[in-house]
């Protein structure tokens, strides 16, 4: 049967309720019971507590049956907290940080019962600070496991996800009062907030980055997830942490090159949304690669680069995540330097590292605005100029026109038939945009490739 007709002899079948009556409840709770109230009457008067749900439930009602529509409203609260020294013994925040009622802090920090703790850290991260996590635990009376674990974008999977599990499990946790606590980059802080979303449904975590990139991108949103099938991502959800905590003095023992590779996520935002950032990453990009983003005076000096340069990059980040925390919109400038560079890093996995990735694909995005009359030809040099101070590749030879084109194939099947291509619009300004043509990646492509082309041994003369 030809596909028109197939199609026709299907809808032919389909019957549809005629004249359906709408009624819309809101959810009321007496005592321990939820009962249904239809929208507009009364609550009955009661000596009883009660407690009105922001949920409802629509039912319609036809010659044909009934159906009933679910509206339940998800919030989420945590916390993204700026800290110095946290693992001093005396910082309490590791612990206690995460609580946001004055009652439950003050119940958890009394509490006769005996504190537990489940840690899964980084194998590199444990060499450096894991005898400082051991101190810190041992010396605030608190039972504690380590986990370390070799957490690179090769070992991002479900096995190992199972196999934090199995540990959680044999350990025991109260979880709703003894959150995981995830220490080490992005990859880790994405492996244990996925295991966690599925201990019990869903267990409280804590995040603790301690590279650049994870500090300003994957320890402030709500995604987690690993790597499936050699796409990227592939298996995830959204569930934030309780809260994470950012001590920048992690960030000393990181090689030059993890430093520059966070830059490309702050550059991101930069380009995106505030010039400002822009500004402060071609002023001081280098000053903050030599000193590591480290300050030397704490949180209080608004001046310091560095300080200045984290904040603007996970408050401007926060704005774009808050209000779409689950990606309801698929509009989103987050994605910039995120369509291409999935395919690019998986295939060429492990020679290039994330923020790296992102920064090609931002390269040629740039490209690609200025094809489209969205940048000048001195914003394009502006920017690019930036990325090189900031040592990151503007080139691979494997970001050629057909993984380009590929990739960007896949983003139209997952972002509902459209590019949704945010795109640079100025310095710190952009739109997204759903009407670029092939004729314009490719000439974009052949304009990058003539002024951006080097070999890989060039691009890592840099780090």
């Amino acid at each position: 049967m030809p596909v028109s007709e197939e199609i026709v002899a299907k809808n032919d079948s389909i019957v549809m309720p005629e004249n359906p009556r709408q009624i819309d409840f809101q959810l009321v709770r007496v005592k321990s019971t939820w009962s249904r109230i239809k929208k507009g009457e009364a609550i009955c008067n009661s000596d009883d507590k009660i407690t009105v749900s922001k949920a409802k439930i629509g039912k319609s009602v036809s010659d044909i049956g009934i159906s009933w529509t679910i509206e339940a409203p998800i919030s989420f609260c945590y916390k993204v907290v700026e800290t110095c020294n946290l693992l001093e013994p005396a910082n309490s925040t590791l612990l206690f940080g995460h609580i946001i009622d004055p009652q439950q802090l003050d119940m958890a920090m009394n509490r006769e019962r005996e504190m537990r703790r489940f840690i899964v850290m980084d194998q590199n991260v444990d060499e450096y600070y894991g005898s400082k996590v051991r101190k810190y635990f041992e010396a605030n009376n608190v039972h504690y496991k380590i986990l370390s674990l070799p957490t690179t974008e090769e070992t991002k999977s479900m096995d190992l996800v199972l196999s934090i599990l199995q540990e959680v499990h044999s350990f025991g946790i109260d979880r709703r009062k003894e959150p995981i606590i995830a220490i080490g980059g992005g990859v880790c802080l994405d492996i244990v907030g996925l295991a966690a979303s599925l201990y019990r449904r869903r267990t409280p975590y804590i995040r603790v980055p301690t590279t650049l990139l994870a500090y300003v991108d994957a320890s402030v949103g709500a995604k987690n997830g690993v790597n499936f099938l050699q796409c990227k991502n592939k298996l995830g959800g959204y569930t934030p942490p309780v809260a994470t905590f950012l001590d920048r003095s992690f960030i000393q023992t990181i090689p030059r090159r993890h430093i520059s590779n966070g830059l490309g996520e702050i550059l991101k935002m930069a380009l995106m949304k505030h010039k400002g950032l822009f500004d402060l990453l071609k002023s001081h990009g280098k000053y903050m690669l030599d000193t590591k983003f480290q300050s030397h005076n704490g949180l209080v000096n608004h001046g310091d680069a560095a300080l200045k340069t984290t904040r603007l990059a996970i408050e401007t980040m926060l704005e774009e995540l808050a209000p779409n925390l689950w990606e309801d919109d698929l509009d989103r400038l987050v994605d910039f330097g995120h369509l291409i560079s999935p395919e690019l890093e998986m295939k060429v996995l492990p020679s290039l590292m994330h923020g790296e990735a992102v920064n090609i694909d931002m390269a040629f995005m740039t490209y690609v605005a200025h094809e489209n009359g969205l940048l000048t030809t001195e914003e394009k040099a502006d920017i690019i100029q930036c990325m090189k101070g900031l040592e990151l590749p503007v080139w691979h030879e494997d970001c050629n026109l057909h993984l380009i084109k590929k990739a960007l194939v896949e983003r139209l099947k997952h972002c509902g038939g459209q590019m949704r291509m945010p795109l640079p619009s100025g310095l710190g300004m952009a739109e997204i945009f759903n009407d670029i043509s092939e004729e314009t990646l490719e000439r974009a492509y052949k304009l990058w490739a003539s002024e951006c082309k080097t070999t890989i041994e060039d691009d890592f003369l840099i780090h």
